[in-house]
């Protein structure tokens, strides 16, 4: 099974200047508000290359999760045995084991290796190993080297004539575009991302945070309520959809859509920025 590990959290307060309540003042909370969804369960890097997968590379991912060491040791040992576009899946082993220990720097160097190893015709499997070399990247810090990474797995994910592979990399150029402060060209790649799957709550969460953002508050509401028709058990969504309610002065709405992330994931990161912001908003006048 291919590796997964965490996304970072791109979390950046609301510039002052940025989205405001009706009368000009912005909501006193104390808590930043969430620029970009904050990931509380692990998400796949990329699909696994559309090649063969031998049981030699299912074996040492397995290993990466379970005990990153040594599979350092066998995917460097398997990288001396081999040349050519044989090193493309000991590289992704290599890759998939430092991301475990998130060691960004060396994962995105392995994953970019692995991804020149293919052969110039394998366009999923070097759009896919782009991809984990851009988020490892981003995880590293690196926003301009994942958007690289991304640009360049995106036109590979085109050249596959995989159009969703595309989209979901389409989210990923937009998440190094915002950390880039590139807020228009992310709104472009989310559109993209949402055209090439509309059903993907995911796309129109991350268009909603944009949205709201870049102060587009009619924009992020509509966009939030689709988030919410797909999937209306994510706490991330229903977090958003409380700052964007408490943004354009609807306290109310927002006490309630923070509720109801307590409710549909209690443990979670969501729920304790829902609890925080609860905390800080004044309880309904019946109370």
């Amino acid at each position: 099974m291919p590796l997964l590990f965490l996304l970072p959290l791109l979390a950046q307060a609301i510039d002052p200047a940025g989205p405001r309540v009706p009368g000009g003042s912005a909501p006193a909370l104390g808590l930043p508000l969430i620029d970009l969804p904050m990931r509380t369960t692990q998400r796949r890097v990329a699909a696994p290359p559309a090649m063969p997968v031998r049981s030699r590379l299912s074996d040492c991912l397995d290993q990466a999760d379970s005990d990153p060491d040594t599979a350092i040791d066998t995917a460097g040992a398997w990288l001396k045995a081999s040349s050519g576009t044989a090193r493309t899946e000991p590289q992704q082993c290599l890759g998939s084991a430092y991301a475990a220990q998130q060691e960004w720097n060396e994962a995105e160097t392995a994953f970019a290796a692995g991804r020149d190893a293919a052969g110039p015709d394998q366009h999923r499997t070097r759009a896919s190993l782009g991809a984990m070399a851009g988020n490892a990247a981003l995880a590293g810090n690196a926003p301009g080297a994942a958007l690289a990474a991304f640009d360049t797995a995106h036109g590979d994910a085109f050249a596959a004539r995989d159009t969703m592979m595309a989209g979901d990399i389409a989210m990923d150029r937009a998440r190094a575009l915002v950390a880039l402060h590139r807020e228009g060209e992310a709104a472009s790649a989310l559109t993209e991302a949402r055209a090439a799957d509309p059903a993907n709550p995911l796309a129109w969460l991350l268009s909603a945070t944009l949205a709201r953002r870049q102060g587009h508050l009619a924009e992020a509401q509509a966009d939030i309520e689709t988030a919410g028709r797909l999937a209306p058990t994510d706490g991330e969504i229903g977090l958003e959809a409380g700052v964007i309610a408490m943004l354009a002065g609807h306290d109310e709405a927002a006490r309630k859509d923070w509720a109801s992330v307590l409710t549909a994931a209690p443990g979670s990161d969501a729920a304790t920025a829902a609890r925080g912001y609860l905390a800080q908003i004044a309880p309904p006048a019946n109370h």
